[in-house]
């Protein structure tokens, strides 16, 4: 996983992007003049030709690390990030996370389900008995979130160049943008608090890096009301443990700390 330790915007007239480094803010300063400067080209050049990769979620993460976990060697397992719109999420470098979005249903699947067919949790856990079936080894945690079915991993680490992490990933239609970002950052990603317009609130007045005390300070305020909110909700429910019940050691932390951090236990509504 990629989050680079420092962040500048560069401007010129209207264009502005932001540049990165992991070495220092002059580093970081030069790579977003550069980018821009790649931009006013383009622009230039009235859009012909290849921008190159400025969107999300082909750069690196443009958000503050807050916790890091640790393997045995001392490298990094996971990371607790905060994304642009507030809420906490929990990065992996080797447990799996599939998260698999409801779509909104067409009239015939809308029929379907009123009349007892078609339901979307019952057809993707009928799914992953089937891929139970095809590999006995493999063990997963199902969690209900509220705009989907979320899945993890449980038997083993996996990394996400693994060619059977794609092939679950296609066998239970992760979201394209998901399957994108994992290869791309090299990680996989799980949302630990709820998205804040589903606590009533609006999304933060500013983002990370703050571009004076002022920005932080407005942050910090809408932080805490947004914790208070978000204390109402959970993000997952356990649906249940499928397949091999025995938990990899490596993932074992991981796996409880998402539990706490997403309110699995706590029976309230979901965000």
């Amino acid at each position: 996983m990629h989050f680079p330790k420092h962040w500048q915007l560069a401007r010129r007239g209207g264009v502005c992007a932001w540049g990165w480094s992991d070495v220092s803010a002059e580093e970081a300063r030069a790579d977003g003049e550069r980018r821009v400067e790649r931009i006013v080209a383009w622009l230039k050049n009235n859009r012909q030709g290849e921008l190159g990769a400025y969107g999300y979620p082909d750069r690196p993460m443009r958000e503050e690390v807050l916790r890091t976990f640790h393997h045995a060697d001392g490298s990094v397992s996971g990371a607790v990030s905060r994304n642009s719109y507030g809420c906490l999420v929990l990065n992996t470098t080797r447990a799996m996370f599939v998260d698999v979005d409801e779509r909104r249903p067409t009239l015939i699947a809308a029929l379907k389900r009123l009349f007892g067919s078609g339901a979307f949790e019952p057809t993707l856990l009928t799914k992953l008995q089937r891929w139970i079936a095809a590999h006995p080894d493999w063990g997963w945690r199902a969690y209900r979130t509220r705009a989907g079915i979320r899945l993890l991993a449980t038997h083993r680490p996996f990394t996400t160049d693994d060619s059977l992490c794609h092939a679950a990933f296609h066998e239970f239609g992760a979201d394209w943008l998901y399957r994108k970002l994992c290869v791309n950052q090299k990680c996989f990603r799980a949302r630990l608090t709820p998205k804040p317009w589903r606590c009533g609130l609006d999304r933060p007045p500013h983002s990370w890096p703050w571009r004076d005390a002022a920005a932080e300070s407005a942050f910090a305020t809408w932080n805490q009301r947004y914790l208070n909110a978000a204390g109402q909700y959970a993000t997952c429910r356990l649906l249940g443990q499928f397949g091999n019940s025995v938990l990899h050691p490596e993932l074992a932390a991981l796996v409880a700390f998402h539990d706490d951090a997403t309110r699995v236990p706590s029976g309230l509504p979901l965000a």
